[in-house]
C-alpha cells in the first residue's frame, strides 16, 4: 500500500484559491450616457417591441424598460421613415422623461437607413451577414479569391459612410454576428462554425480600422449555447492575437420563454461571464421585454458583477428542519427585499446554517423548537420566539443602522 506524506499544515493555509471573477481588460465605448467595456460594470440591455414608427407607444416602451433598470434600449428600424421616427422618439424621451441610451438595429441592404438613424441614436447595430446582401446561388460550388475580394470592396464602400458619420459624431457601433444569418461566402469558406462568425466580425472591424473607428462593441450570438460559448471564446483569441481589445456584448438568440428561456441565456452569459468575458448582456425572451432585466440582473448578482438586490443564502430544507422554511423565507423576503446590499441567510437548523451562512451579513437560524436565533455574520445576537422572528430581525438590522424604509 503506497504511503501518503502527512501534511505539515491544512490544505486551506497551503494555497489561496482565488474566488473572484477578473474581467478581460477592454477599451471604453461610451453610448450616450453608459460606458461599456473600461472597467464598468456590465450593461444591461433589452429591446422594446413596438413599432417605432409609433411615437407615443415606443416612447412609452423605452422608458419602461428605462425605469426598471434597462440602461440600453435598442429599437428595430427597417427604413427611412423608421429611422426618422427615431428621432422623435428620443426628442420626446428628453422632454417629458430624461435622455436614454439608444440602439437602432439595421438589417438588409441598411446603408441609407443607418445614415439617417445614426443622426439620432447613440449606438447603430449593424449584421455583417446582411448589412450587404449576398443573393445565394443555387449552383455555386466555391467563390473565388476574386469574388470574395470583390464583396469585401462592396462592404467597405458601403460601411464607409456610416464609419465616417458615427466617428464624427463620436457615436457607437456594434457589430452583431448572428449564427443563423452568416453571408454566403462565409458559410462556404468557413462553413456554419464559430470561425465564420469571428472572420465575419474581424472583417467588419478591420475596415472600422482603417477609418480610425474603433468605437465598437462586438456580439456573436447564436440559438445553441455551445456555439455562442465556442464563438465568443474564439473571438476572445483571435482579438487578443490581432492586439484587440473590443468590449464585447453577451446573448443567447432566440432562447425561447419561461424556465428553459431563462436557463438557457444563464447557461451562455453566465459561462462566459465567469471566464471575464463580457462586458454587457442582453437576455433574449420569448415574452414582454420587461420580463427580460430581472434576469440580467439575477446572472450579474449570483456572479458577484453588480449588486442590485438582496442576496438571500437558504438551505433545501430536510428532515432537521425546525419551522416551514419556505414560508419563512418568503416573509423575510418580503420585509427585507429592499434592502439592496444586504446578503441575509435563513437557515433550517443549526447543523450547517452558522457555517454555510458565514458570509451573510444576517443570519435567521431554527436552533431549536419554537424558537429563532439570530446572527449578524458569524455571532448569534440573540433567541427570539419563532413568532417574532421577522420583526426582531428587523430590530437588530434597525439597530445597525442599515434598515431604510421600503
Amino acid at each position: 500500500m503506497q504511503t501518503l506524506p502527512v501534511p505539515t499544515q491544512p490544505a486551506s493555509s497551503q494555497t489561496s484559491v482565488d474566488t473572484m471573477i477578473h474581467r478581460r481588460q477592454t477599451r471604453p465605448v461610451q453610448v450616450g450616457t453608459i460606458t461599456i467595456g473600461g472597467g464598468h460594470p456590465v450593461v444591461v440591455q433589452s429591446m422594446i417591441n413596438e413599432d417605432t414608427m409609433d411615437i407615443e407607444g415606443a416612447t412609452a416602451a423605452v422608458r419602461r424598460l428605462h425605469e426598471i433598470g434597462c440602461e440600453i434600449v435598442r429599437v428595430t428600424v427597417p427604413s427611412v421613415g423608421h429611422a426618422t421616427a427615431v428621432g422623435k422618439i428620443k426628442q420626446k424621451l428628453a422632454e417629458t422623461y430624461q435622455p436614454v441610451p439608444l440602439v437602432a438595429d439595421v438589417h438588409h441592404n441598411g446603408m441609407k437607413i443607418a445614415l439617417e438613424v445614426a443622426k439620432y441614436v447613440d449606438k447603430v447595430r449593424i449584421n455583417p451577414g446582411l448589412y450587404v446582401f449576398e443573393k445565394p446561388k443555387s449552383d455555386r460550388t466555391e467563390y473565388t479569391p476574386t469574388e470574395f475580394a470583390e464583396i469585401g470592396d462592396k462592404i467597405r464602400q458601403t460601411l464607409e459612410p456610416l464609419v465616417v458619420s458615427l466617428r464624427d459624431q463620436g457615436k457607437a457601433m456594434r457589430i452583431g454576428v448572428n449564427h443563423g444569418s452568416l453571408a454566403e461566402r462565409m458559410l462556404f469558406t468557413y462553413g456554419d462554425t464559430p470561425e465564420g462568425m469571428v472572420e465575419s466580425a474581424l472583417e467588419f472591424i478591420k475596415i472600422c480600422e482603417s477609418l480610425d473607428f474603433q468605437n465598437i462593441v462586438i456580439s456573436l450570438k447564436a440559438s445553441r449555447v455551445p456555439v455562442m460559448v465556442a464563438a465568443n471564446r474564439l473571438m476572445v483569441k483571435r482579438m487578443d492575437e490581432l492586439g484587440m481589445n473590443y468590449p464585447l456584448h453577451l446573448g443567447v438568440t432566440e432562447a425561447g420563454d419561461g424556465e428553459y428561456g431563462r436557463i438557457k441565456s444563464t447557461a451562455g452569459i453566465g459561462t462566459l461571464l465567469a471566464a471575464g468575458i463580457g462586458d454587457t448582456i442582453r437576455v433574449s425572451l420569448t415574452e414582454a421585454p420587461e420580463k427580460e432585466i430581472p434576469v440580467c440582473y439575477s446572472i450579474l448578482q449570483a456572479l458577484g458583477l453588480r449588486k442590485t438586490m438582496v442576496e438571500y443564502v437558504a438551505c433545501p430544507s430536510c428532515g432537521r428542519t425546525l419551522f416551514n422554511l419556505e414560508e419563512v423565507l418568503h416573509k423575510v423576503r418580503e420585509a427585507t427585499k429592499h434592502l439592496t446590499g444586504l446578503d441575509i441567510a435563513v437557515m433550517g437548523c443549526i447543523v450547517n446554517g452558522p457555517g454555510e451562512m458565514a458570509d451573510a451579513d444576517y443570519g435567521y437560524v431554527g436552533k431549536q423548537p419554537g424558537f429563532i436565533s439570530l446572527y449578524r455574520g458569524r455571532d448569534e445576537i440573540k433567541k427570539v420566539p419563532e413568532n417574532q422572528g421577522v420583526e426582531e430581525l428587523i430590530n437588530l438590522i434597525k439597530a445597525d443602522g442599515r434598515w431604510v424604509d421600503p
